[in-house]
């Protein structure tokens, strides 16, 4: 089998997009005649805008050929990059479900999963194939429920601490976009984004070079995941939150756990506990610091939500195509090098999507973006952020990274008028370093509402000075970036962990049995990854 890569396809062509004309495209790149090509899939499609007079797609496509013993010759033919040999597993499109596993060890107690974000669900999944019966702790509610409070957020600034857009099942990506982009080269990728479209989601998410569900979408998924769960004999037990762990002879021997409103723990027997509890989980920080677990502060980003009309990164990325139809609304991915050697840099882009509220305690105010699948909302939004490092914080502590968060979470809440309405400001007036007092052509999406402030204040000064600095070169680069009605809203302080739960290569902490795992263990950076190193996890146990 055959990998074809860097193979053009129109706009035009794309409506009509089949196996006949996979096929003939095979048959172009190889110069062999149609018959040739036995078949031809795609594994991976893109959008090349390099070119602002030619805009198409860029196709991957594995092809299997009538003769297959002639290969070797047609691959002498074409650079490394252009095409390469497959077997045919490295094509397969196999889910979690279709792996090949080993029986969880026979006798075992059912292992215990706590969190029910990305890194957890796909840990107990796999778990739940091979056998194991996992246990999974969730202090939110299920999506169906969990819904319901984000939306009394959006609408009365109501903040249920437990059930947010940071809590609940799917964890944080649940309700922020559902990108699973990924950076890594591993091969677990491609189970994760097969096991989501097994689950409901868009057939395309296995082959987009940037695949994204939408966070509406990615609710009937999440629902599927637990009904195939739950099928294979794993439980899911929402509104219970971990609370500490019980060893014996220096080993994990079970979980204490807090069910819903109850002041009265309990506690749950296992030998494994897989720790799965996301970048905001700070209360479960506390407390494996407290207990003596080996953990230190890392790096994290924090800045602003930028704002600008989709129409306007059309034309800024597509230009004279912008509004074509069959192209995507388009996307941008940017950064600025800074004097001080931090930069700043885009991250988790939102085209057609919104601002919104991303808190998870009371007073404390930290935000986000995210896009519906069909990404038709009027505005883009992409976090916009500066380095973060354990010099900045406000001590030695490996929880002073979570300190710095909280100060300028509170200073954020308070300067929007203490109801979870968000400082925004035009960039503008954020250049001339005075508080914007209204907004020009494009209006805010964050809801419940925004309160026209100076966002610097709530930021660390360096941070300010960084993105005054790094946004009139990202207007270089993207036109229109630094525009002065483009809104900064603050402040997205979450985008990783602070903290690092130190583990072993098989992922275990120095505390045997217990495993720190996805972004709550500081080892993962998005949906995608996160769902990779609870797979690892699992298949590893």
């Amino acid at each position: 089998m055959l990998r074809l890569h860097q193979i053009p396809l129109s706009l035009a062509d794309a409506k009509n997009l089949d196996a006949s004309l996979c096929r003939r495209l095979a048959a172009e790149r190889l110069h062999v005649p149609a018959k040739d090509v036995l078949h031809a899939q795609v594994s991976k499609r893109s959008v090349d805008a390099r070119d602002k007079g030619d805009i198409h797609f860029t196709l991957t496509l594995d092809v299997t050929l009538a003769n297959p013993a002639k290969e070797t010759a047609l691959l002498a033919r074409f650079k490394p990059n252009q095409a390469a040999l497959l077997t045919p597993r490295d094509a397969e499109q196999r889910d979690v479900f279709s792996l090949p596993v080993t029986p969880y060890g026979q006798g075992r107690p059912r292992p215990v999963v706590v969190g029910a974000g990305p890194a957890g669900l796909f840990c107990a999944l796999a778990l739940a194939v091979r056998g194991a019966k996992p246990l999974v702790l969730e202090r939110g509610k299920p999506v169906e429920q969990r819904a319901a409070d984000v939306a009394a957020m959006e609408t009365q600034g109501e903040l249920n601490p437990q059930s947010n857009v940071l809590f609940g099942e799917g964890g944080a990506g649940a309700f922020s976009d559902g990108k699973l982009t990924c950076g890594l080269g591993d091969p677990l990728i491609r189970t994760v984004l097969q096991t989501l479209v097994t689950c409901g989601a868009p057939e395309d998410v296995a082959i987009s070079a940037k695949p994204h569900i939408g966070s509406d979408l990615l609710r009937g998924v999440l629902k599927a995941m637990r009904a195939k769960l739950t099928a294979l004999g794993g439980e899911l037990c929402f509104s219970h939150t971990a609370i500490g762990l019980v060893t014996d002879g220096g080993h994990v021997s079970g979980v204490r756990v807090r069910a819903g409103q109850s002041q009265t723990p309990f506690m749950i027997a296992t030998d494994a506990v897989y720790l799965a509890i996301g970048h905001s989980a700070r209360d479960t920080y506390a407390w494996l610091h407290a207990m003596g677990v080996p953990m230190q502060a890392k790096p994290f980003a924090l800045g602003v939500r930028v704002e600008h009309p989709q129409a306007m990164i059309d034309r800024a990325q597509y230009g004279a195509m912008a509004g074509v139809d069959g192209l995507p609304p388009a996307e941008y991915k940017l950064n600025a090098p800074t004097p001080d050697g931090r930069g700043a840099y885009t991250f988790c882009m939102c085209p057609g999507g919104q601002v919104m509220n991303a808190s998870s305690e009371a007073g404390l105010l930290n935000i986000n973006g995210m896009s519906l699948h069909a990404r038709a909302a009027v505005n883009a939004n992409a976090a916009l952020l500066v380095g973060v490092t354990p010099a900045d914080y406000p001590s030695d502590d490996p929880l002073a990274g979570i300190a710095l968060q909280r100060q300028i979470e509170r200073a954020a809440f308070a300067l929007g008028g203490r109801e979870y309405r968000a400082p925004c400001q035009r960039v503008a007036d954020f250049l001339a370093g005075k508080p914007s007092t209204g907004f020009h052509g494009i209006q805010p999406s964050y809801r419940p509402g925004v309160a026209p402030a100076d966002v610097a204040a709530c930021l660390p000064p360096f941070v300010a000075e960084n993105l005054r600095i790094a946004l009139p070169a990202l207007g270089k680069r993207l036109r229109g970036f630094d525009d002065g009605d483009a809104l900064l809203t603050a402040p997205e302080t979450r985008s990783s962990s602070p903290v690092r739960l130190l583990r072993d290569a098989r992922r275990q902490s120095a505390l045997p049995g217990l495993y720190p795992l996805g972004e709550g263990a500081g080892y993962a950076g998005g949906i995608v990854s996160a769902a990779v190193d609870g797979l690892k996890a699992a298949l590893d146990a």
